[in-house]
C-alpha cells in the first residue's frame, strides 16, 4: 500500500515511445490499487518533455541544470507552462548540478554545484515548478567513498524556505543508490520527499539476470529469465519501501 513511481529516463523512451510506454503502464496502473506516476526523468530536451507530456506522462522533469541560471528559469518555465496548461502534469526542476552520470546528463565532479537557498526560492516563484530537486552533495551512480558529503542543513534550510505549514514543494534527493540506511533516514527527516534510486534497479535487473543465466546454461526460456528478474527487483523495491517508511501511505 505504497505509492509507486515508475521511472522512465530519456533514452529507453526516445526507443520505445512515449506513447507505448504511456499506454503499457496506464494500463497497468488502472488496475493497481495504489496511486501510480509515470515520470521522466533528467530530460535537457524541452521538445521531448512537451512531447512526453502529450503522451499523458504524470510528471516531467526537465534538467536544464547545466544552464546559467536565467537560462535554466526559461526552459523550465515553459515546460511548467506547457504541462499545466494540459492539466493535471507536475513538473520537476532541478536546481544546481549533481555530479556522476544519469542516462545522457554526464557532470563532472568538478563541475558539481550546490543549490543556493535564495536562488532556490527565485527558481520557484520564477518558474511554477512543482517539485525541486535541490543539488545537496548526493551523486548519480556508486559513490567513490561510503560516507559523501552531503549538506544536510542546506536541505533543511530549503526545505524550510517553503514548507513551514505542510508540504508545499516537496523535494528530491537524486543519486540514492549506495547511501547508508542511517543516511537516507537523516535525509528524510531534513526534508526529502522522493529518492531516485535508478542505479540500484538496474543493477538489481543485470546481476539477477547474470545469476539466472549462470545457473542455467542449459536453458534458453527467457520467460524464466524475466521471473527471477522480477523477483529480485521486488525485494529491491519492497526494502526501499521499508527504509523510507512509505508503506501504507497509498
Amino acid at each position: 500500500k505504497a505509492p509507486l513511481i515508475i521511472q522512465t529516463s530519456v533514452t529507453p523512451a526516445k526507443f520505445i515511445g512515449p506513447k507505448v510506454f504511456s499506454a503499457v503502464y496506464r494500463t497497468l496502473a488502472e488496475s493497481a490499487p495504489i496511486p501510480i506516476c509515470l515520470h521522466l526523468d533528467h530530460c535537457t530536451d524541452v521538445d521531448f518533455c512537451k512531447m512526453c507530456a502529450d503522451a499523458e506522462y504524470t510528471n516531467i522533469m526537465i534538467d536544464a541544470s547545466k544552464e546559467v541560471f536565467e537560462e535554466n528559469v526559461r526552459q523550465t518555465k515553459e515546460v511548467c507552462d506547457y504541462c499545466h496548461k494540459l492539466g493535471d502534469i507536475s513538473v520537476e526542476g532541478e536546481l544546481g548540478t549533481v555530479s556522476g552520470v544519469e542516462d545522457q546528463v554526464k557532470v563532472a565532479e568538478d563541475e558539481a554545484a550546490l543549490c543556493d537557498p535564495g536562488k532556490a526560492v527565485e527558481f520557484v516563484e520564477k518558474t511554477g515548478v512543482d517539485i525541486l530537486a535541490p543539488a545537496i552533495g548526493t551523486a548519480h551512480g556508486i559513490y567513490k567513498t561510503p560516507d559523501p558529503k552531503l549538506d544536510f542543513d542546506r536541505l533543511q534550510k530549503i526545505f524550510n524556505l517553503f514548507n513551514k505549514d505542510g508540504a508545499k514543494v516537496p523535494l528530491v534527493i537524486h543519486g540514492g543508490t549506495g547511501l547508508k540506511p542511517e543516511t537516507v533516514k537523516k535525509l528524510v527527516a531534513y526534508g526529502g520527499s522522493k529518492f531516485n534510486v535508478s542505479t540500484n534497479l538496474k543493477h538489481t535487473l543485470i546481476d539477477a539476470t547474470y545469476d539466472y543465466i549462470s545457473a542455467h546454461r542449459d536453458e534458453y526460456n527467457p520467460g524464466k529469465i524475466d521471473k527471477a528478474v522480477k523477483e529480485a527487483t521486488i525485494k529491491t523495491i519492497e526494502d526501499w519501501i521499508d527504509l523510507l517508511e512509505c508503506a501504507g501511505k497509498a
